[in-house]
């Protein structure tokens, strides 16, 4: 633990999480959004479905830490929707126990302390045709729909209302863009640096529409050792110096 305590965010799932970092992805944008002002924490795990994450879930959030996560994003559900293996093997999980798993996920969340938020994301939409190119005859029977997706997804959202959580839903969200199914993916499923883009603007919009007290969006947490400074870029006049702790200079998108 280092100091000064900034709100500690984290980032919890399968794949769609795990690589968050990379390529772009969305946690690493949330992290540059959100540097100086909060510190985010991965947990990301490829491959997981909803059983394994509650399986781990008191090692992950353990009830009596000290210091409990301001917010926690969930990404869980892709894996899930897939097709059942014949074998009996595999990371299908039918609709009614993954709402039941996501359910018992929220409510020990919710449990860890009264400032602790959360966001669910619904699984994003995949593009069926790239998935075939990409994994080529490793997986003939991959079972992932574009069709399950929207129906895990959905589900999710109608857990999240009656819980009164926060949701995303990433199958329609990257879906409003014309041209999702090329842009958004790099393999068909996991997120390209342009559909990351669209899972951080979602999840800034409920940041900022949400009536939490504190408010967790960016542009409401203070910057961490923002103070003026005799130490700080000299400007053009010789006398004054230029204050760049809030700079954005570096961004790609002018994020809100």
């Amino acid at each position: 633990m280092v100091g000064p305590g900034r709100p500690l965010f984290v980032l919890f799932g399968s794949s769609i999480v795990q690589f968050s970092y990379t390529a772009e992805g969305w946690g690493a944008i949330l992290a540059d959004i959100y540097a100086r002002k909060a510190d985010i924490l991965l947990r990301g795990y490829a491959g997981w479905n909803s059983r394994r994450a509650l399986q781990v879930l008191d090692k992950v959030f353990p009830k009596n830490e000290a210091m409990q996560p301001s917010l926690v994003i969930v990404y869980l559900g892709g894996n899930d929707s897939m097709l059942p293996h014949p074998s009996g093997l595999g990371p299908h999980v039918p609709l009614p126990e993954y709402i039941e798993n996501m359910r018992k996920i929220a409510t020990h969340l919710k449990s860890l302390s009264e400032k602790t938020r959360v966001i669910f994301l619904g699984a994003p939409p995949v593009n069926e045709e790239k998935i075939r190119e990409f994994t080529g005859n490793k997986f003939d029977n991959l079972g992932r729909t574009n069709e399950n997706c929207r129906k895990y997804a959905e589900a999710l959202v109608e857990l999240c209302h009656e819980m009164n959580i926060k949701s995303v839903n990433l199958w329609t969200a990257l879906q409003k863009r014309d041209d999702w199914l090329t842009a958004c993916f790099t393999d068909g499923i996991h997120l390209s640096s342009e559909g990351s883009k669209i899972v951080v603007q979602e999840i800034l919009n409920v940041l900022k529409e949400a009536e939490w007290e504190p408010s967790l969006h960016w542009k409401c947490l203070p910057t961490e050792f923002s103070e003026d400074s005799t130490y700080d870029m000299v400007a053009v006049d010789g006398k004054t110096t230029i204050n760049i702790s809030e700079t954005n200079f570096h961004w790609e998108n002018e994020w809100e």
